[in-house]
């Protein structure tokens, strides 16, 4: 499912703004290339391309399998949990994984297949990589439900790498990654103690789609109007009892955690799981009652199913205490030594290496005449700036916006900090990419340096 940016599988749909398509041709991020390509396929390039090299360059790192990495070692965690907690009379898992699956997803099964809206925020080119118009980096693992869901299975993991346009800060990365899962239960095993029971009211059609109503309207905190009372409380209960012993098994059985009240397109009722860290609430999942249309969508009938997603990134951080998400995409061995996949009960805390300076630069520029402020996409900036200076931009910050009295004119000013994770950057190598970033931001969007 989707994560809220860095948060878990869901985005956070409230704060993206759609730009105009004359600000989207000005901004957004071009391929300079005709073709492009992707694991052995060739995709023709568009209007709506926007990947860098400094992007594609994560493409088949597959962290998250690395051996001894903390990323992989809360994989099998999670992987392990399920495992033992549904199985067969034989003690057969009945959830399968899916963690190879290629990042290359079409649009619709990123947006169309889970009821997201065409006019939907999260479709901006501001917020996605896109290869072209109908294909993109996948930005949530839930790309991949529908089709699971056709091949058959009803009970599954999902885990691979995604991708968002995102701010530069310790806890933002533009590649992070997600376990996603769908459990769906049929009508006889939901009932098996009470088989007068249904999953759907009895004025319902099931084969009837568009009866659901779309995902926009789907705001009802109790039920979809297609389920039972009943169904939905039983669902919601194994649901909500396997996600609160999963976390638990992951940070200690003391923990503290709440649900909170969610949306999202692809379930309703939505939740976010919280757990209280370091004096504050802090989201590691998103949650839900599938929507039925999609379950119909696949071929799935007379059955009722949750579905959760969450960062990985997240909760490694949190319970290895990672302070930086750079650190993950570190080849260091003083980083990847630390950690230990043969005993993953044990918990292991992160130790600084070295602490290496900081150092931050500033940039201004002033906007082209005919672009107003609130056009202008940061993440347009990011992209950049991580193209060029790669990892070792630790921060990017909008430091201030400026509309001068007379001309009218905008500028804005970005604060970089700059930050190697593995030695000490000299001025001058800063000095120099720091020019380099100018030079940049004027050659693609006829910006002038202030």
């Amino acid at each position: 499912m989707l994560c809220a940016k860095q948060k878990s599988i869901f985005i956070n749909f409230k704060s993206v703004k759609c730009l105009s398509n004359v600000f989207s041709r000005l901004l957004s991020t071009q391929t300079v290339q005709n073709v492009i390509n992707l694991n052995n396929n060739k995709y023709e390039s568009d209007d709506y391309s926007n990947l860098t090299p400094k992007i594609m360059s994560y493409l088949g790192r597959n962290i998250y399998l690395q051996k001894n990495h903390p990323l992989s070692m809360m994989r099998q965690k999670i992987i392990k949990y399920f495992y033992q907690e549904y199985s067969n009379p034989k003690g057969t898992p009945l959830f399968s994984v899916y963690d190879r699956l290629s990042p290359v997803v079409s649009t619709k099964q990123n947006f169309d297949y889970l009821l997201i809206p065409p006019n939907h925020p999260s479709r901006a080119k501001s917020d996605c990589y896109y290869i072209n118009r109908e294909y993109m980096l996948r930005g949530h693992c839930t790309a991949h439900q529908l089709d699971l869901l056709r091949s058959g299975l009803d009970n599954f993991l999902i885990v691979g790498d995604v991708y968002r346009r995102d701010e530069i800060d310790s806890t933002h990365f533009p590649v992070f990654h997600q376990v996603d899962a769908v459990r769906v239960v049929h009508n006889d095993k939901l009932f098996k103690n009470n088989p007068d029971l249904e999953i759907f009211e009895k004025e319902f059609v099931n084969n009837d789609i568009a009866a659901i109503g779309s995902s926009d309207k789907c705001i009802d905190q109790v039920k979809q109007p297609c389920h039972t009372v009943e169904a939905v409380k039983l669902i919601e209960h194994e649901m909500k009892n396997v996600l609160e012993g999963m976390v638990k098994a992951i940070f200690g059985k003391t923990l503290k955690h709440r649900w909170v009240d969610a949306f999202f397109p692809f379930t309703q009722p939505s939740w976010e799981l919280e757990i209280f860290h370091k004096g504050k609430w802090v989201e590691i999942l998103g949650a839900g009652v599938m929507r039925n249309q999609i379950l119909k969508r696949a071929g799935v009938d007379n059955s009722i199913g949750y579905a959760f997603g969450l960062g990985l990134e997240r909760l490694a951080m949190i319970l290895y205490e990672i302070p930086d998400i750079r650190l993950f995409w570190s080849k260091d061995s003083g980083f990847l030594n630390q950690f230990d996949e043969s005993d993953l009960k044990k918990i292991f805390k992160y130790k600084p290496v070295s602490q290496y300076p900081q150092c931050a630069n500033d940039i201004s520029f002033w906007l082209p005449t005919e672009l107003p402020i609130e056009a202008f996409s940061p993440n347009d900036f990011y992209d950049l700036v991580r193209n060029i200076a790669g990892d070792i931009a630790e921060q990017v910050t909008l430091y201030d916006k400026f509309t001068h009295p007379k001309t009218g004119r905008n500028s804005l000013c970005f604060r970089i900090v700059y930050r190697h994770m593995e030695r000490t950057l000299t001025q001058k190598e800063v000095n120099e990419i720091h020019s380099n970033i100018g030079k940049s931001i004027v050659d693609k969007y006829g910006v002038t340096i202030r």
